[in-house]
């Protein structure tokens, strides 16, 4: 596959997708979303893939969206820089499935877990990506900001949303509404990353990334993913009945047949996903 603004590489196990315009600080466009989704949907019917790292080429991670969508919107063209990158053609679900058809939230659904390995500075957009991942990685000393009520725009993309069940209302309406810049060790501090040094950063979350889905089960991981997300949705009855399902299904599988054995041997595990 020929990519315009990301690039994909797969080793052991692990899917990294970065974005690729460092002259910008990967600034987003709409080319850029509808190459990332494609790459994480090929990800994840990959046999060979168990964890999806995203992450900025260069000395940044995302710089928020790219000028021409900002320039479109304040020429009074809202439709094009609000819809720039969305799938066309998709058939549209409802009920619990309509939550995860947006920009971002479809990263949720994915069932193999989807590391953000924030390099850089990281702003706007690029912070409502990442918040829909299921673990943000960030470098020492870097910054963030949410940055649309310093625009004049409101908190899109789902991150309203998104952010206070992460951090909590509180720290999310200071993010949001005051748009100031904050340092990594700030946004560790309430819960929305975890800081890394920056030397061999990539290799670090990669190597977490690894780590993760080779000692655990990746057909664990992937269905405790689905019941923490459907989660956000449903009522204590409906997430208990689910789980019940979901772990009457667990016994049949391989990955329980060798969490068994390997635990019994006292042996590393040979988990298959299956």
């Amino acid at each position: 596959m020929n990519w315009e603004q990301i690039t994909v590489d797969v080793a052991d196990f692990v899917c990294t997708i970065t974005l690729n315009r460092p002259d910008k600080l990967n600034a987003w466009t709409g080319t850029m979303q509808c190459e990332m989704q494609r790459a994480v949907e090929d990800a994840a019917r990959d046999p060979a893939v168990r964890a999806i790292v995203v992450t900025g080429a260069g000395r940044g991670f995302c710089a928020g969206a790219d000028m021409s969508i900002l320039e479109a919107g304040a020429a009074g063209d809202a439709r094009a820089s609000q819809e720039a990158g969305e799938p066309e053609g998709r058939p549209s679900p409802t009920g619990l499935d309509a939550n995860y058809r947006h920009r971002f939230s479809y990263l949720l659904r994915v069932p193999k877990p989807v590391f953000a390995a924030i390099n850089g500075p990281i702003a706007g957009i690029g912070l409502c990506m990442a918040v829909f991942c299921d673990f943000r990685y960030m470098v020492e000393g870097q910054k963030l900001t949410t940055a649309f009520a310093r625009r004049g725009l409101i908190a899109e993309h789902g991150i309203s949303w998104m952010l206070p069940r992460l951090v909590g209302p509180t720290n999310a309406l200071d993010l949001l509404c005051s748009a100031r810049t904050v340092m990594t060790e700030e946004a560790a501090t309430i819960g929305l990353v975890k800081a890394l040094p920056g030397r061999d950063f990539l290799e670090a979350v990669q190597g977490i990334a690894r780590s993760l889905t080779i000692d655990a089960s990746p057909r664990s991981i992937g269905a405790i993913k689905r019941l923490v997300w459907d989660g956000f949705f449903q009522d204590l009855d409906q997430a208990w009945r689910q789980a019940d399902e979901a772990m009457v299904r667990s016994f049949a599988s391989e990955d329980f047949k060798e969490g068994v054995a390997h635990f019994i041997e006292k042996r590393a595990p040979r988990f298959t996903g299956r």
